[in-house]
């Protein structure tokens, strides 16, 4: 008899048994925590030091360089992206304890979600291609920094991860689809633990995109300050979280996602992605302890807010708004919305995350925080 059958546990629950992040607070859940508790401004104005493109404000990892981070060794031609995704695994790792890389690496996963990979590194390769003396005279070394799942293919080399490695995309929703592969991957049997979430950098490169799609176009957004960062969070069963001494810091209740064709949409989309994803988790709107939505801005962070308030009512729970804070961190931004969830000085209970992206995608994730 199963372990889980034993205790009457259900065999599909799963825990996040440890997080890191790396914000413009700092490296670390520590410092991530505690700049969301005291509900500091991490973004900062231009100071010479870094091109912010049109951008006055950024919420940059501050002093951040892979060298000193990572050493010398293997990082002369790693983007920025890259590293930031292996600096944070390797504090999650660290932090975590026993039973991961080192004992079982077959049985540790990876799902790292991404906007695009590095796009700073997709620009320079292509301008070198076009402006050298002939195409192919690109530096050879840095034409991996171009395709999309670099970060997670090295995060895993890095840290010795032989488990499945996949590379997810899909908007600011990136990191509660990454949290949902990961759930299936463990559901199936294909590894025993998973370190899922994702990374954005900030670039002078990325910055001028941004700021075009923000300021043209059907979806025109607030061109409020960009941010960049990482959230990693250890995805596993209660049962072999604390067979390695690991406490459960909160439990995966419900995911449901949505598309929407039409903008006009968007409301009743985020809607039924968390209707549906509360009731999937068995809990009713008046459980909800604190809603973390994607904060978005404009007219579309506007149908995030109306649909929560039609779903809510009178009882409209405490919200946690981030960007506020970390400025929009692209594909990084439901990550950190997950971790915001587990930094915030709330009551344990069931927390809603929810995320809604120009391009018609919306999310929505209920966790129970504390001790599980």
């Amino acid at each position: 008899m199963s372990a889980s059958l034993a205790t009457g546990a259900d065999p599909d629950t799963l825990v996040v048994s440890g997080w890191s992040a790396s914000s413009t607070y700092g490296l670390g859940a520590a410092a991530f925590t505690e700049g969301i508790r005291a509900d500091r401004d991490g973004t900062r104005a231009a100071d010479g030091t870094a091109d912010l493109g049109p951008y006055e404000r950024a919420g940059r990892i501050p002093d951040f360089d892979a060298r000193s981070v990572l050493g010398r060794k293997g990082t002369r031609a790693m983007d920025r992206a890259t590293a930031i995704a292996v600096a944070t695994a390797g504090m999650l790792l660290g932090e975590a304890g026993p039973g991961l890389a080192e004992d079982v690496p077959e049985a540790v996963g990876m799902v790292l979600g991404t906007g695009h990979g590095s796009v700073q590194s997709i620009m320079d390769f292509t301008r070198d291609s076009l402006t050298g003396e002939k195409p192919f005279h690109v530096d050879p070394a840095l034409f991996p920094n171009t395709v999309m799942n670099r970060a997670a293919g090295q995060s895993a080399i890095w840290h010795t991860l032989r488990g499945p490695n996949t590379t997810v995309a899909g908007g600011a929703p990136t990191g509660l689809l990454a949290l949902n592969y990961a759930a299936r991957l463990l559901r199936q049997g294909h590894c025993g633990a998973v370190l899922c979430g994702a990374v954005e950098e900030f670039s002078a490169e990325r910055a001028w995109l941004e700021y075009r799609a923000r300021t043209g176009g059907p979806h025109r957004r607030p061109a409020g300050p960009l941010g960049e960062g990482c959230a990693l969070f250890l995805l596993e069963s209660p049962d072999r979280a604390r067979s390695y001494g690991r406490t459960p810091l909160a439990t995966l209740l419900g995911t449901r996602f949505m598309a929407f064709t039409d903008p006009e949409r968007a409301q009743d989309a985020v809607s039924r992605a968390a209707t549906e994803a509360l009731k999937n988790a068995d809990v009713r709107p008046d459980e909800i302890t604190l809603i973390v939505p994607s904060d978005s801005g404009g007219p579309l962070g506007a149908r995030e807010d109306a649909a929560l308030a039609a779903l809510f009512g009178d009882r409209l729970p405490p919200r946690l708004r981030l960007r506020k804070l970390l400025g929009d961190a692209g594909a990084a931004s439901a990550s950190l919305q997950l971790a915001g969830a587990l930094a915030a000085d709330a009551a344990a209970g069931p927390v809603l995350v929810t995320s809604i992206d120009p391009d018609g995608q919306t999310g929505a994730v209920v966790l129970r925080t504390g001790a599980s």
